[in-house]
C-alpha cells in the first residue's frame, strides 16, 4: 500500500509515515527557528560584562571623588587654620605697626630736633669765633693799659690763648672755657695783694726789687735791703723813686702781704685815682 504524500497513512506493520513535503518543511523550520532561539544568550553575556565594567567604573569614580573630597577637606581645614593664623598675625602686626610708627614718629621728631641743634650750633660756633676774637682783643687792650705787673706771665697767657682760638681742632666750647678762665684770672687780680720779685728800670737804672701789688690800684717797689722804695706812676708810665719817709709804710705793707705781720693800718702814697 502506497503512503499518501500529503498526509499520514498507516504503513506497513501499523506505523505511520510522514509525507516528504511535510518533513522538508519541518526541517527548514528547524533550521531557521532553532538558531533564532539559541542566539540571545551571547547578547545577554555581553550586556552583563558591560554592566560590571560600568559598576566598576562607577565605584572607581566614587572612590576617586571620595579621595579628592578627603584631600579637599584636609586642604580646606589647613587653609582655614592658616587663614585664622593669618588673621591673628595681621592683628598682632597691626598693633606692632602702630607701636613702631609711634616710635618712628618720635625718632623723626628727635632727629629733627637734633638737626636743628646741629644747625644752630654751627651758626653759634661761627658767631662764637667772632665773639671770642672780639673779647680777646678787648682783653689784650685792657692788659696793655693796665699796671705792668706779672708782665711776662700775662703776656704768655694771652699769646697761648690767641693761638688756641685759631686752632680748628679745638671745639668752640673749649675755646670759650679757656677764654673765660683767662678773664677770671685777670678779674681776680683786682681783689688780691701779692709780693713778687722783678727787675725794673728806675731813671735809666736797672734794679732788682720786690714788687708790691695792691690789686689793680697801685704798684710799689722796694730794694731787698729796704733802703730804696718807689711806685709806678701811671701818669708817666714810669717807675719812680719815693722819698725815704715812705720806706717804713711800704715795708710794713710788704710784711702784711707776706703775712709776716698781723693786720694793721698803713698809709701809702697811692696818688690820684683816675675818674
Amino acid at each position: 500500500m502506497m503512503c499518501n504524500p500529503f498526509g499520514i497513512q498507516r504503513c506497513g506493520r501499523g506505523k505511520f509515515a510522514l509525507a516528504v513535503p511535510v518533513l522538508a518543511v519541518a526541517l527548514l523550520a528547524a533550521i531557521f527557528v532553532i538558531p533564532t532561539a539559541i542566539a540571545p544568550p551571547p547578547a545577554v553575556s555581553q550586556t552583563a560584562d558591560e554592566v560590571v565594567r560600568s559598576v566598576d567604573a562607577t565605584i572607581q569614580t566614587r572612590q576617586d571623588m571620595q579621595h579628592e573630597q578627603d584631600e579637599w577637606e584636609a586642604e580646606r581645614t589647613s587653609l582655614i587654620a592658616r587663614y585664622r593664623s593669618a588673621q591673628a598675625s595681621i592683628g598682632y602686626l597691626e598693633k606692632r605697626r602702630t607701636t613702631e610708627q609711634a616710635r618712628l614718629d618720635a625718632l623723626q621728631d628727635r632727629i629733627a630736633e637734633l638737626q636743628r641743634r646741629v644747625e644752630e650750633s654751627v651758626r653759634l660756633e661761627s658767631s662764637l669765633e667772632d665773639t671770642l676774637r672780639t673779647v680777646l682783643r678787648r682783653l689784650e687792650e685792657s692788659v696793655s693799659r693796665d699796671l705792668p705787673f706779672l708782665t711776662e706771665e700775662r703776656s704768655l697767657r694771652l699769646a697761648s690763648l690767641r693761638q688756641e682760638l685759631v686752632r680748628p681742632d679745638i671745639a668752640g666750647a673749649e675755646k670759650l672755657r679757656r677764654l673765660l678762665e683767662a678773664l677770671q684770672i685777670e678779674a681776680q687780680y683786682g681783689g688780691t695783694v701779692e709780693v713778687y720779685q722783678d727787675r725794673i728800670t728806675v731813671a735809666d737804672e736797672s734794679i732788682h726789687t720786690d714788687i708790691l701789688r695792691l690789686g689793680r690800684l697801685s704798684l710799689f717797689w722796694m730794694t731787698p735791703d729796704g733802703r730804696r722804695v718807689g711806685r709806678y706812676d701811671e701818669a708817666t708810665g714810669q717807675w719812680v723813686e719815693l722819698p725815704g719817709k715812705y720806706r717804713r709804710s711800704i715795708q710794713r705793707t710788704v710784711e702784711l702781704a707776706t703775712r709776716m705781720r698781723p693786720t694793721a693800718i698803713v698809709g701809702l702814697p697811692i696818688g690820684r685815682v683816675a675818674p
